[in-house]
């Protein structure tokens, strides 16, 4: 592999091809620290045509690529295997902010930029990329493409698939797809950026994307309230659709378990407790007053345990961190058994009473940690202590997930609503997609990637 390296080093420089254990270490092991690889090496290109001759290079010498952007992936998607022969594509050199184009209302910008970068380069062009994520400030756009990336505003502005108009993707051959126009009306055949939004990396290495903006708010109106049970949170959005339209941008659920673990690592983050809590955001131009007194009054209508809304950026930038802190509570608190799941948002009481039994007549004593984007269906569903004295939680992990996915997929929900597939749910896609989907997407896979040299080991 000596020759390989040479040839690699030849096209990024030698200080961008690493190879010793220190200087790998932090792309081998994934964000939850659960898929330790051991890659061949670690490739940083700085262009897409350096990422382009690396692709080539990998087919002449069948070297299987693993693309790389943030490594906040919650299922060892970006993780290489423990072979010791597969290449990680590290994408943090492509950072140009290419093009933005207010007219247009469009922001071009390269794979390795964070989402927080592309956030700010649009803010200040007087614009806004809506995407928001708690990892926002070390995922990539290459990684948010590549998983389809939601979020808490997609109830107003949709995934990343809504959010991209355009894509430049190196293809297994070393061929570059340029289709980066910012067109919001193409009948030309095909619409083939699709193929590569969501797939894991796994039909092509995305290195430049063309993204929607939109014009930049200039008034909030966020609150956090308590209610009884999720059912009145479900008609509480209904009521908030019907009131305020498209300028309801977020509605965010926090079970009680999930309110514990945060005043345990967090004290006095959250203003009071409840058996849930929403957080409600509005967006507009206009005067913020007048939007946050609209609010307020719609909420003095319903039937609220407790409710505060935010008076200053301050405190509304409070209430959110609260939401973002959520994850890294969890983590702080030990070990779950994480889902990423979505069903039809009218069918989430049902799931989350009807699930929740099962689970506790299976295992009395169960806690369920739940948290998400009720507006879109997608809720975070973490289970922890499964059985007193129980000293490897994952011991139980095949029947927790069991339980959960059967009640998901009746209801006709899905396994992975942002966060992908990778390793972690691959065998468990395999027995819930529908068999005619996969076989479709692997036809797929093998036309673009006969030699299945990208990212292999993964749900494809």
């Amino acid at each position: 592999m000596n020759d390989f390296l040479q040839q690699l080093a030849a096209i990024v420089g030698p200080q961008h091809v690493l190879t010793s254990a220190t200087d790998t270490a932090p792309y081998a092991l994934d964000w939850r620290r659960r898929y330790q690889g051991a890659p061949l090496a670690v490739a940083l290109p700085g262009s897409s045509a350096e990422a382009a001759a690396i692709v080539q290079l990998c087919r002449a010498q069948q070297v299987a690529i693993v693309p790389q952007g943030g490594n906040t992936s919650t299922c060892g998607a970006a993780t290489p295997d423990a072979s010791g022969r597969q290449l990680v594509v590290g994408l943090r050199r492509l950072r140009a902010i290419r093009d933005i184009d207010t007219d247009n209302n469009t922001l071009t910008v390269e794979a390795g930029v964070t989402l927080q970068e592309a956030q700010q380069a649009a803010e200040q062009a007087g614009r806004l990329f809506p995407l928001a994520l708690a990892s926002q400030g070390s995922c990539q756009i290459g990684g948010n493409l590549s998983t389809n990336a939601g979020g808490v505003a997609v109830l107003r502005y949709g995934t990343m698939r809504e959010l991209t108009l355009g894509l430049e993707v190196v293809l297994p051959d070393g061929r570059v797809l340029d289709q980066l126009q910012g067109l919001r009306k193409d009948t030309t055949g095909l619409d083939l950026k699709q193929l590569f939004i969501g797939a894991e990396g796994q039909l092509g290495l995305i290195t430049a994307a063309t993204l929607k903006l939109f014009p930049l708010p200039s008034a909030h109106a966020t609150a956090m309230a308590g209610v009884a049970d999720i059912e009145c949170a479900i008609r509480w959005l209904n009521g908030l659709r019907a009131r305020f339209g498209d300028r309801l941008t977020a509605f965010e659920l926090i079970d009680a378990n999930c309110q514990a673990v945060l005043a345990r690592h967090h004290p006095g983050l959250a203003p009071f407790a409840a058996p849930w809590l929403v957080l409600i955001e509005l967006s507009d131009g206009g005067d913020a007053a007048a939007l946050n007194d609209s609010l307020v009054a719609w909420l003095a209508e319903q039937d609220m345990l407790d409710g505060v809304a935010a008076q200053s950026e301050s405190e509304r930038r409070k209430l959110w961190t609260l939401r973002e802190e959520i994850s890294e509570s969890q983590r702080l608190d030990g070990p779950s058994i994480k889902h990423d799941i979505a069903v039809p948002t009218s069918a989430l009481p049902q799931l989350v009473r009807d699930c929740g039994a099962a689970l506790a007549a299976r295992f009395p004593g169960v806690r369920i940690v739940a948290f998400g984007h009720a507006g879109d269906g997608n809720l975070h569903y973490n289970v922890s202590f499964t059985r007193p004295g129980n000293l490897d939680l994952f011991d139980d992990e095949a029947a927790v997930n069991a339980i959960v996915y059967d009640h998901v997929y009746r209801l006709g929900g899905t396994l992975a609503a942002e966060h992908g597939v990778g390793q972690l749910k691959k065998d468990w896609l395999a027995r819930y997609k529908d068999p005619l989907a996969l076989e479709l997407m692997r036809g797929i896979k093998r036309t673009l990637d006969p030699d299945g040299l990208m990212n292999p080991g993964k749900w494809l």
